[in-house]
């Protein structure tokens, strides 16, 4: 049973214990109550009040009066005096007045479950909140590493004379430390992006509020408005790298931001946000956005021109100063403005820059010099390799390299001239670059030259060329543009009779052409389909001056200076030599010139004839095939190959007789630094392109080994390198006129060097010394055998196969000519005391160059163009001669010549040699007979049987070792020819 009980403390009058009793006067209720207050559970339509019900009497007590019922009550008399429900009387309990409902319980059951149920939605609402902060805060980057902040910075690669020759990025960014970056800039910025920027803690409330105002009553279709700070920028750049536009990036942002300053001061936080923030046109930030706009550095700006940079982040496509001017300057001038808000300028000052006209410059980028791309590519790929790709396009290093710009460029046009050169003798004029319909002889230039400059020009075109159109073909006359003006010139009748000869001329070709000097004439052009490669390098220190890997980088940057593997050809020899002279031959031992066969293999002459027992020193000069091949037998395949591969020609080289004639693959850098070794009096010389590399800090992280700066007591003078030679008086050698000496060149004055493997002196401190080069590189061989191979190959230029690549030439200088098989490979490989080239000619796709055009004839004349103008300047160095080595003039059979010979040898004695020098006998294993192939066509490392009754061909004068039937002058099969 549900009872309702009144409230203790309400005062309750005293009512009538009888039947039907009634309150008395005076007291009334002062509330109503409802009619069916007290309903009992068995009569629906009763009224009772229990003992709980009685007023002022404690629970569970009698009072012994009761509330009598309603006249409706029957049968229920009595005085309740013990608390019973018979109890009542005919008067109602409050004078008769039914009782009265309470007052807004619809308001009151309304009120509670809406504050139930926000108070639900409020904790769901906390828990989203809660869950979607920690999963914010529990993804965000840490900000500890701003405090080391190092920006990306391009790379920057400079020439031997401290030229800027290429930047390397990925992005382009001078980085400004905040002290050097001047104040307008900086204030700039901040009215443009943040005029709170140094009051607030990482983000504006105020300017929120605004922008999403803003966007609430843009409606919809427009990107929201931003609000962030310069500090919320910074947070986005450096630590979010998105600017996806959500809510969750935003939060990001802005706890972020709140923790970088408690970090960060406000001067790193600005410093930071201009180097990193992208200004268009490739700049990252504002070192690089003012030489790409302005063409100047930083400090060198007005308020105008700040003002131009600061209104780039908006927008830096849309106000880019050098596409849209105009823009440009309506948002420059409304940066202006605002740096008068913010009082960073007079509203003088502002109005006299908002009246400045936006002038701005394009920003040419430091280039390669023209034709040093691939010097420039070869550095950036070692870089990489040494450094990683990150380190090298956003470390900031400073690359000092070896690069001779003037020698450079004299290198690349004397390989294109004799490109050209070959190309015009050999290939002929292949036509016209391409056809224009509707060109007439009697059009006006308007006609014409817009379809001209329409045309593109061909892959590989030189810069100096130009696209002309014929306009009259019986006179050769042209016309081209120059820098949007027409003009108008006459082919050379020189180029018209040579073109006529191939293919006829029709109004409307176009053709490449080069304006000439001399009055209104131009030559005709082509891009030659040859292809070639030069190096040139010191010979002390390996440094590399100059570098072509080809005509046009454009074209192809494919680098045939170092990717190349080409055969070497008849240039390999000097090797074979030099392994001779390392065991002890003399030049002036002889071999036998004749016809010899291993196997199915022939070897021949390139002159196909034989000159019998020929010396060494003869048979290097005129490349004497099969000299060579008999020398290579008596000392060994294996000599020559570990030769070759610690000097660093190759790499692996088979033990294969043809091998000795130059059947291997290598470089034209590789063969540079194998023929500066050999000037170098055998001291080992890698060929280095790069001379120290720096952070950019400016510490120096890398530099090439081998030599170093040490130090002398002073006075103490080291021995020096090149001491007088012996005069050894010659013997009568078959007709000589007489005894005669050639002295030896003196050493040469102040360049005393240190002899191989001698240790530096320690010099304790305090104590006087001398700066000395040390030379800590290991020696491939000895200097006299070096030496001996230098006196040897000055005569190949003097009166040998070099004659063309020495003329015109006053300093000393040796070298050797090769051709590869089926003339494949023109090779021409030479060096002066301080200078080596290597110049090669040939087709990617190997292809002879044509019957008897050797390496001398090709490219001997781009070598000797090379050096002639190279060594112009430079004083004039005799190779020095090492300690004990005696030089002698002596007649070789085949003239007067002059050789160096050791202290142990007589010279222009040639012995009798029985065999291999050491072991008598002349086995398989010496020859390399064993794996020979069967055929030229197929020189793999295979077995093949020792030809019978082959005699043995390190003997001087032996008998050919030819088959009966075998006619001489066979076939050379692989290798060099001359």
């Amino acid at each position: 049973m549900m009872f309702r009980l009144f409230p203790a403390s309400l005062p309750v009058p005293a009512l009538s214990a009888g039947h039907g009793g009634s309150a008395p006067a005076g007291h009334r209720f002062p509330w109503s109550l409802p009619p069916r207050l007290f309903a009992s559970e068995s009569h629906d339509d009763e009224w009772r009040v229990t003992s709980e019900d009685r007023l002022g009497a404690p629970t569970g007590t009698s009072t012994g009066t009761s509330i009598g019922t309603t006249p409706r009550d029957t049968g229920n008399g009595g005085n309740g005096s013990g608390g019973g429900p018979g109890g009542g009387n005919s008067g109602g309990p409050f004078g008769g007045l039914p009782p009265r409902r309470p007052r807004f319980r619809m308001w009151r059951k309304f009120l509670g479950s809406s504050l139930a149920i926000l108070l639900l939605g409020t904790c769901v609402a906390g828990l989203a909140a809660w869950r979607q902060y920690s999963g914010i805060v529990a993804g965000l980057p840490t900000v500890d590493g701003l405090r080391s902040y190092q920006p990306p910075v391009m790379s920057r690669l400079y020439s031997g004379d401290d030229r800027l020759i290429a930047e390397l990025a990925a992005e382009r960014r001078v980085f400004v430390p905040y002290s050097a970056i001047p104040d307008r800039v900086k204030n700039a910025f901040i009215a443009a992006e943040d005029h709170k920027f140094w009051n607030h803690a990482g983000v504006d409330p105020l300017a929120i509020i605004r922008a999403g105002l803003t966007d609430l009553t843009r409606g919809k279709g427009h990107r929201p408005m931003g609000a962030s700070t310069i500090t919320q920028q910074v947070a986005r750049v450096m630590l979010i790298g998105s600017n996806a536009v959500s809510f969750q990036r935003k939060a990001r942002e802005a706890l972020l931001a709140m923790r970088i300053e408690q970090v960060l001061p406000k001067e790193k936080i600005l410093e930071i946000y201009l180097n990193e923030i992208y200004l268009g046109d490739g700049a990252y930030g504002i070192g690089a956005a003012s030489q790409a706009y302005f063409a100047k550095p930083l400090d060198q700006l007005d308020d105008a021109e700040a003002a131009v940079l600061a209104a780039l982040p908006k927008s830096p496509t849309n106000y880019n100063p050098l596409r849209y001017p105009d823009v440009a300057r309506m948002r420059r001038n409304l940066v202006l403005g605002e740096m008068v808000t913010t009082g960073a300028i007079s509203r003088e000052a502002a109005t006299a820059a908002q009246a400045e006209p936006l002038i701005a410059k394009n920003f040419h980028r430091p280039g390669p010099i023209p034709g040093s791309e691939w010097f420039g590519e070869e550095v950036r790929r070692e870089l990489i390799e040494r450094y990683g790709t990150q380190q090298t396009m956003q470390g900031g290093l400073n690359v000092h390299t070896s690069l001779d710009p003037a020698l450079q460029s004299l290198a690349t046009d004397a390989l294109r001239d004799g490109l050209t050169g070959y190309d015009r003798s050999h290939g002929g004029w292949r036509g016209a670059v391409t056809h224009l319909d509707g060109v007439k002889t009697s059009q006006s230039d308007e006609e014409w030259m817009p379809l001209l400059t329409a045309t593109a020009r061909p892959s590989g075109m030189l810069d100096r060329w130009r696209l002309a159109v014929v306009l009259d073909s019986g006179r050769g006359s042209v016309g081209w543009a120059e820098g949007g003006t027409p003009r108008h010139g006459t082919l050379l009748a020189r180029d018209l009779g040579w073109m006529r000869v191939f293919r006829a001329l029709r109004p409307g070709d176009v053709l490449m052409v080069e304006p000439q000097a001399e009055d209104s004439h131009v030559a005709i052009r082509q891009i030659p389909r040859i292809e070639g490669a030069a190096v040139t390098m010191d010979v002390r220190t390996g440094r590399v001056l100059a570098m072509v890997g080809g005509w046009s980088f454009e074209a192809s940057q494919f680098n045939r200076a170092t990717q190349a593997l080409r055969q070497p050809g008849s240039s390999f020899k000097p090797f074979v030599y030099l392994a001779a002279m390392e065991q002890g031959i003399s030049p002036s031992q002889k071999f036998a010139d004749s016809a010899v066969s291993y196997g199915s293999w022939h070897p021949s002459n390139y002159e196909k004839d034989f000159w019998g027992a020929t010396t060494l020193h003869d048979a290097l000069r005129e490349s004497r095939n099969l000299v060579t091949i008999r020398l290579a037998a008596h000392i060994g395949m294996k000599s020559v190959a570990k030769i070759a591969t610690d000097i660093g020609l190759v790499q692996t080289m088979p033990h294969v007789l043809p091998a000795a004639l130059g059947a291997v693959e290598t470089t034209v850098l590789r063969e540079a630094g194998a023929y500066a070794t050999i000037a170098n009096n055998g001291q080992k010389v890698t060929p280095t392109l790069i001379d120290d590399v720096q952070d950019r800090d400016g510490h120096v992280v890398w530099r090439p080994e081998g030599l170093v700066l040490t130090s002398t007591p002073s006075g103490a003078v080291p021995a020096p390198a090149s001491p007088d030679a012996a005069i050894f008086p010659a013997a009568d050698q078959g007709g000589a006129e007489g005894p005669a000496t050639t002295p030896a060149t003196p050493p040469t004055p102040g360049q005393p060097a240190m002899a191989p493997g001698t240790a530096p002196v320690i010099v304790a401190p305090g104590q006087d010394s001398n700066p000395v080069l040390a030379d800590l590189r290991a020696p491939v061989a000895s200097p006299d055998s070096a030496f001996q191979i230098t006196t040897m190959l000055q005569d190949v230029i003097r009166r040998g196969t070099g004659i063309q690549a020495g003329k015109g030439i006053d300093h000393p200088i040796a070298g050797k000519t090769g051709t590869s098989q089926d003339f494949n490979d023109a090779w021409f490989a030479g060096y002066s005391a301080d200078l080596v080239t290597v110049v090669w000619i040939g087709f990617d796709t190997p292809q002879s160059i044509g019957k008897n055009e050797t390496g001398g004839a090709i490219a001997g004349p781009i070598w000797n163009r090379i050096m002639k103008t190279a060594l112009a300047s430079r004083p004039s160095l005799e190779f020095r001669v090492p300690e004990g080595v005696t030089l002698v003039r002596y007649d070789t059979g085949r003239g007067i010549t002059v050789d160096a010979f050791k202290q142990d040898q007589t010279p222009g004695e040639s012995a009798n040699f029985s065999g291999t020098a050491g072991t008598g006998e002349l086995t398989a294993a010496d020859t390399g007979a064993e794996n020979l192939a069967d055929s030229e066509n197929d020189m793999v490392s295979s077995a093949g049987p020792q030809p019978a009754g082959d005699a043995k061909p390190g003997a001087p004068g032996a008998p050919a070792a030819a088959q009966p039937n075998q006619p001489a002058g066979g076939d050379i099969g692989m290798g060099g020819l001359y």
